[in-house]
C-alpha cells in the first residue's frame, strides 16, 4: 500500500471514528428518527450526482426493490439503532461495539451462503462475544452500562451482517454507488414518516445542526466516496481494514472531545472484541503466515 493510500485509509477511520461523537452529540436535540432522516437524506443529496456522473444510474433503478431491502436493513434500522445507543453509551464504547458487525457477518455466512467458518474463526466469534458480555457487566463506573443499549447495538451490527451477505449474494454485479445512493435514499424515504412525527418542536441550536451536518455530508457521503475510492485503488481486502481503525478512532474523539474515559471492563471487553474481529477476518492468521515464510 502506498503512502498516499494509507493517509486515505486512516483519514477514513478517522471520519467514521468520528460518527459516533456526532450522534452522541445530535441525537439528545434532534431524536432518533429526525437525526437520522437528516443523515440519510443529506447523504443521498450527496452521493446521487456521483451516481449520474460515474453512469450507475441504470443499475440504481433496475435493483430498485432489492436496495429497498438494503436501505431499511443496512441504514435505517442500524443507524436507528445506533442513534438510540448513543443516548445511554459513551461514543467509544459505541465504537466498539460496531465492531462486531463481520463476526454477525460470518456467522450468518454460514447459514445463508453455507460459508465455513473454521477453527478460527469460532474462535474469533467466541471471543468477540465474550467481550460484548465483559462490557455489559460495568454498572458501577462513571457511565454504567445497560443491556438495552448494548442489545440495540448488536442488533444494528447483525443488520449490517445481514445486509452484506444479502448484497454478496443478490447484488454481486450492481456498481457500488449505486448500493450506497440507493441504500441513502430508500433510507429516507423510509424514515420519513417517523422523522416527521418525532421532530423536535425545539428546534436544535447551531452546534447540533453542525454536527448532525458533518455527520451527514462527511462521515456518510463523503466517507462512502472514500470508501470505494479506495477499494479502487487497493482491492476490498486492504480497504476493509480500516474497520479496525474505527473503534481507535471513536475511542480517540470520545475522549477528546466528550472528555470520555474507558473504564477498565471497556478497555478488556473491548480489547476482546477487536481481537477478535482479527481473528474472525483471518487477519492474525495471514500475518503469522507471513512472519514465518
Amino acid at each position: 500500500m502506498k503512502t498516499s493510500h494509507l493517509i486515505e485509509l486512516l483519514f477514513l477511520g478517522a471520519i467514521w471514528g468520528a460518527s459516533f461523537m456526532l450522534m452522541k452529540q445530535a441525537v439528545p436535540a434532534f431524536g432518533v428518527f429526525a437525526l437520522v432522516e437528516v443523515r440519510t437524506f443529506l447523504a443521498a443529496v450527496c452521493l446521487l450526482p456521483v451516481v449520474y456522473f460515474t453512469r450507475q444510474w441504470a443499475d440504481l433503478s433496475a435493483n430498485w426493490l432489492k436496495l429497498l431491502f438494503v436501505g431499511a436493513i443496512n441504514t435505517a434500522i442500524p443507524f436507528s439503532l445506533f442513534s438510540y445507543t448513543s443516548l445511554h453509551l459513551d461514543a467509544g464504547l459505541t465504537s466498539i461495539l460496531n465492531a462486531t458487525a463481520p463476526m454477525f457477518g460470518a456467522l450468518i455466512a454460514y447459514f445463508y451462503l453455507q460459508e465455513r467458518i473454521g477453527v478460527h474463526g469460532v474462535i474469533g466469534i467466541f471471543l468477540g462475544f465474550l467481550g460484548v458480555v465483559v462490557i455489559s457487566q460495568d454498572t458501577h463506573s462513571v457511565s454504567p452500562v445497560t443491556l438495552l443499549p448494548v442489545l440495540t447495538a448488536l442488533g444494528a451490527t447483525c443488520c449490517y451482517g445481514i445486509a452484506a451477505c444479502f448484497m454478496k449474494k443478490h447484488l454481486s454485479g450492481v456498481k457500488p454507488f449505486a448500493i450506497a445512493a440507493g441504500s441513502q435514499v430508500f433510507a429516507s424515504l423510509l424514515l420519513f414518516p417517523f422523522a416527521l412525527y418525532t421532530w423536535p418542536s425545539v428546534n436544535p441550536d447551531a452546534a447540533t445542526w453542525g454536527a448532525a451536518l458533518v455527520l451527514a455530508v462527511v462521515c456518510t457521503g463523503v466517507a462512502y466516496i472514500m470508501y470505494f475510492d479506495l477499494i479502487s485503488k487497493v482491492g476490498a481486502s486492504y480497504a476493509m481494514t480500516v474497520g479496525y481503525l474505527v473503534p481507535l478512532f471513536g475511542i480517540l474523539w470520545g475522549m477528546i472531545v466528550l472528555g470520555e474515559v474507558l473504564s477498565t471492563y471497556a478497555i478488556v471487553g473491548g480489547s476482546m472484541i477487536i481481537v477478535g474481529l482479527m481473528i474472525t477476518t483471518g487477519i492474525l492468521k495471514r500475518r503469522r503466515f507471513k512472519a514465518s515464510v
